[in-house]
């Protein structure tokens, strides 16, 4: 069992530093099968392609998460895992993947939706960040496409749009008995089907899964901008959808405007509907949202520990989760007494473990990217606002993430006087609170960061 929860505990972490979508096709089937005395953690993996890209891509992140958790982690190896003829390399009990899955409930898929049955309606906390959007869903579950068609919510990550997204998939598939066909897909998925159905001639599978549906539930449509085929084939996939009263529901990371790659006329349809978004959750919200997690876990924890999670952590959900499994860990696997110097030490090195390997390149490089201008926009000495208000913001995530001094950040920026990087600084530090604009401008650049 300490392995099973070691490696729950890892999954929650390395969620948060990957796209939903990688996350689910490379390490949803992944599997820690031993941890020997040496410090050696061996992962399983369903096949060698799998194997092959998760050493390639995140071997690093993999290893530095567990350590993370576990500080007797030295090494991390890979295998081939035969699901057939149930070959485990285990050193706990034989389980079944139907074992496995109840073990973890978290990734019990079901092969026909595309949904996790984990998450309900009921547990989904509502405040003042997500009550329209709430309001809006429980209107489409009572009169499924004709109401709100299509249904748009936008938030940055982590903080429950997917929650509630396949919420309302859950609960409309109870509802009718399943008489009503849902379908849940993030968008990377959809591209890579699209991709794979050119690959192979078999565009009509493709057409014939997703206009079948009753109800197509697309998370992180943002990524399908710039994919042409795949914009085309989900336009036409719309359209039929639409106009046979079928329910459409999308998430992004932004409001429709606010997508440049995406094509007019698909922005258009989306703009049709209604458009809701989810914010970040008040104080009161954040301790509702843990003490729920708790519930779920069969867990407690002191009401002093919930607090500081609470406060120190104001606006990730996701990453709330995250603190919450290695508290767990410690607490139930190792025997610490979860007190609030426990927890701070938790905290603490999380949000070191995220940034220490960030650079000022890769900062500057994520502003740029966001504002869709270059580096070297930064350096020269326009005063044009398209180019001051991305360089105030990279002095302030210069500042924020990596602690850079004053006089560093102004030699980065096209070396600037000190005085004039300290104003920058100060003044989105001002503007943040009660720039709702920017604050979600911020937390998108500072997620692209972490990305990469």
């Amino acid at each position: 069992m300490e392995i099973l929860e070691l490696w729950q505990s890892t999954l929650g972490e390395l969620e948060l530093q990957i796209s939903r979508a990688n996350f689910l096709t490379w390490l949803k089937n992944s599997s820690l099968l031993t941890k020997d005395e040496q410090g050696i953690a061996l992962i399983g993996l369903p096949n060698n392609f799998a194997k092959e890209w998760v050493q390639a891509k995140y071997h690093k992140l993999i290893l530095s998460t567990l350590q993370s958790i576990d500080e007797s982690v030295r090494k991390v190896e890979y295998a081939v895992v035969d699901e057939k003829k149930q070959i485990f390399r285990v050193e706990f009990k034989r389980t079944t993947d139907e074992e496995r899955q109840m073990s973890l409930p978290e990734f019990k898929i079901d092969p026909e939706t595309n949904l996790n049955p984990k998450y309900t309606l009921n547990s989904f906390i509502v405040g003042s960040a997500n009550e329209l959007a709430y309001a809006a869903a429980m209107a489409i579950v009572k009169d499924v496409g004709k109401k709100y068609n299509p249904y748009f919510v936008y938030g940055g990550t982590g903080l429950g749009k997917t929650h509630l997204l396949q919420s309302v998939g859950n609960e409309i598939k109870n509802r009718y008995k399943g008489k009503v066909r849902v379908r849940y897909v993030p968008s990377e998925k959809f591209v890579n089907d699209v991709v794979w159905a050119i690959r192979n001639k078999r565009m009509e599978d493709i057409k014939n899964k997703y206009r079948n549906a009753d109800v197509l539930i697309v998370d992180d449509i943002q990524f399908i901008g710039g994919k042409e085929r795949s914009e085309e084939e989900f336009f036409h996939t719309f359209n039929v959808l639409y106009e046979n009263s079928k329910q459409i529901i999308i998430s992004s990371d932004r409001p429709p405007a606010a997508i440049p790659t995406l094509e007019a006329r698909l922005r258009s349809r989306f703009e049709g509907g209604i458009i809701t978004d989810v914010s970040y959750p008040d104080y009161e919200m954040r301790v509702a949202i843990i003490k729920t997690k708790l519930q779920e876990k069969n867990s407690d924890l002191p009401d002093e520990v919930c607090e500081l999670i609470s406060k120190k952590v104001q606006r990730n959900i996701r990453e709330i989760e995250g603190i919450l499994n290695k508290i767990l860990f410690h607490k139930e696997v190792r025997g610490v007494e979860p007190t609030v110097k426990v927890a701070e030490e938790i905290i603490s090195n999380i949000i070191q473990q995220s940034a220490k390997n960030i650079t000022p390149p890769q900062v500057i490089k994520a502003v740029a990217d966001f504002f869709e201008i270059t580096p070297n926009d930064f350096i020269n000495r326009s005063r044009k606002k398209g180019v001051v208000e991305p360089r105030q913001i990279t002095a302030f995530l210069l500042r924020e993430l990596l602690g850079m001094s004053y006089p560093d950040i102004g030699e980065k920026l096209g070396k600037r006087d000190h005085s004039t990087v300290i104003h920058s600084y100060e003044k989105i530090s001002k503007e943040l609170n009660k720039n709702q604009s920017l604050n979600q401008k911020i937390i998108l650049i500072k997620e692209a960061v972490y990305k990469n």
